[in-house]
Parts: C-alpha cells; structure tokens; sequence
C-alpha cells in the first residue's frame, strides 16, 4: 500500500512539473504555523507512514515521512530509545516528515545535537518528479555531497520526503532538573560556565526569575553534579521540560507575537521590550513583543544571530529573516537542481524562493 502511495506520490509531483503547477506539501499540518502556506494544490502525504526498519542494537530507525512522531517515540521508548534532539510536536498530528522538513530541536539541543545531525540518509521525490535516495543508515556513509541533511530545516522546499534514517541513542539512567532563583545576568553567566564544564547537562533555561538545569546520565554523575551545582530539585522534572519544548509553559500564552532569537550563547541581555525566556544556554531565545519586526531583526543582526517570527499575531511581515546575499544565492541554487520548476512549497521559507 505504501509503494503505490509512493507511487502515486510521484505521479502527482511529475504531473505538477509538466505543467508548473505549484504544489503545497500536507502533512499532520502541526507546522503550518511556520512559513508562508501558499495557493497551491495540496499534495496529502501523511498516509505514507509505518516504520520500515528498526534495529535497536545498531541505533538506527527508518520511517516513512507520514509515520506519526509519536508512535515513533513510543517504539523507540518501548526498547529504552530516544530521538536526542527531543523535537516538539506541537500538535498531536506531528509526522516525521514535518519534524525533519522543520528542522526544529528541542531543550536538549546544546548537549545533544540538532535534528540535522542524526538525519543519516533520506528518500526524497525531487520537483522533477525522480525518486532519489541519499546516504543510508550509518554515521560513515560520507561519500559526495550530504544532500539529506539538506532537508533538515528546508521547509519541504527541496523534496518531498518519503522515508528518513536516524540515528537514535538509549535513554539515560537517571535525571533530575535544579531550580536556582537568579537574575538574568547571574543565571546566564551559570548557563555558560557550567555547559563549559565536564558535566552531564542536558538542558538549560531561565523564566525570567529562575533558572532550570537538567542533569542527566549515570547516577553517580548525576549525583556528583547535582551536589557541586546546588539548588532545589524539581518535583516534576519531565513535565516541565514537555511544557518549554511544546510551548505550553506560562510563557508561550499570551496573543502576543512570538519570535524566535538565535544568538550567540554568551549575548548580553538585548535592549528590546517584551518578556523574554532564554533557552538552551542562551542561544535560544524567546520574545514575546509588538516591536516593529525590522527593530528585532536588527538587534538580533547586530548581535550576531537572526530572528524568526514564530507565529504572527497582528504582524503581517517576512517569517523567517533572509540571510545574507551570498548565502541566499546558495539557497536560490539548492532551488534550481532539486525543484528547477519551483512548483514545491513555493514561499515557504521566502516570498521569492
């Protein structure tokens, strides 16, 4: 059932290039909220899913693009796994596809690495309408280019996904989350000293009032940390590391736009009102304010990171910031080899891409 999806997957997408006719990839629909969503034909992929291989000795799961990231967790926690970039679903409907065509991490991305770093090989339908495949289910397989990491992140702007190899690791032995009370400046000067420290961190993050550190690893280690970084144990540390990653923390509800700093970890505080959260040692950081967009670009720009407006509110401008010309360049030349036509998810990313 699945080939012929593929199958039919493909039709469709050759059918659209013969004529440019602009396609609007569909997955669970959890991410529609990022990017532009285009007038285009929807092309439905998410009843492509199940996983196709799974070998827990070797760390390593394939799944077909539709498959819903929960279930997969779930097989994965069923043998003591994890994804380790901890994606956020953001919605009960979230597919792998969209997880990987996001690029999106979670609070453990610091620690543990992006998405992009445990996308081993992917199979893609191109804007031609060719199936490709592109590296396989091992960290060696570098011969040529790493165009399946390409998609991690593109937005469904290159390919539509159809299966996706990762790299998986076991889950910890033991865990526990400190809370210190602190100000901004204090509890980022800790964030950045002790993520320099051999230590078993794997999360980091500040409310406004207190900070959060998450250890996790061996016992004994974790215990050896807990004891020389000191403060109060969280009572309930999974759910709320859950509550930052799906943006159900106090934080995230409020009308307000949100946007999505990414800076250099060490950046001092950025003159900007709103309310802020700083996650992931400071590289990450979460602004709720009706600042003009421009003004946040800027600061952000001038900080030596860029922003993303994560959703809209009442400000109608440019999702995510584009990046310089030469970088933009690159990407207008990812754009002609793989979807030379332009018919797959057309201003996804940027207006004219």
């Amino acid at each position: 059932m699945n080939q012929d999806l593929s199958q039919q997957l493909q039709q469709q997408v050759v059918a659209a290039s013969q004529k440019g006719t602009p396609l609007q990839i569909q997955g669970g629909g959890s991410k529609d909220f990022l990017g532009h969503i285009s007038e285009a034909t929807p092309l439905a992929v998410s009843g492509h899913q199940g996983i196709v291989s799974y070998d827990p000795v070797e760390l390593v799961i394939t799944a077909r693009a539709g498959t819903p990231l929960r279930e997969l967790e779930q097989t994965l926690a069923d043998a003591g796994q994890i994804l380790p970039f901890e994606p956020p679903h953001f919605g009960p409907n979230a597919t792998l596809g969209g997880t990987i065509a996001g690029g999106l991490s979670g609070p453990a991305r610091p620690f543990g690495g992006s998405a992009r770093d445990y996308v081993l090989g992917v199979k893609l339908i191109n804007g031609r309408g060719e199936i490709l495949n592109f590296g396989g289910q091992v960290m060696k397989n570098v011969a040529g280019y790493d165009c399946s990491r390409l998609m991690a992140g593109a937005m469904g702007t290159l390919g539509v996904l159809l299966e996706i190899s990762l790299k998986v690791l076991p889950k910890q032995a033991a865990e526990t989350t400190l809370i210190q009370q602190s100000p901004f400046a204090q509890a980022l000067d800790m964030m950045n000293r002790w993520s320099g420290k051999s230590l078993p961190l794997s999360a980091a993050c500040y409310d406004g009032d207190h900070l959060y550190l998450r250890l996790s690893g061996a016992k004994t280690s974790v215990e050896s940390a807990r004891q020389l970084i000191g403060g109060e144990p969280h009572h309930d540390s999974d759910t709320f590391w859950q509550s930052v990653k799906e943006h159900q923390h106090p934080f995230f509800q409020s009308d307000l736009p949100l946007w999505r700093l990414s800076l250099p970890a060490e950046t001092a505080p950025i003159d900007l009102s709103g309310g802020w959260f700083i996650d992931w040692c400071g590289a990450q950081r979460w602004l709720l304010s009706e600042a003009e967009p421009e003004l946040v670009r800027e600061k952000a720009s001038a900080a030596g990171g860029h922003a993303t407006l994560f959703h809209r509110g009442a400000v109608a401008t440019e999702i995510f910031q584009r990046p310089a010309s030469g970088v933009m360049q690159l990407h207008r030349r990812l754009k002609q080899a793989f979807d030379p036509a332009g018919i797959l998810n057309p201003g996804r990313l940027y207006a004219d891409l």
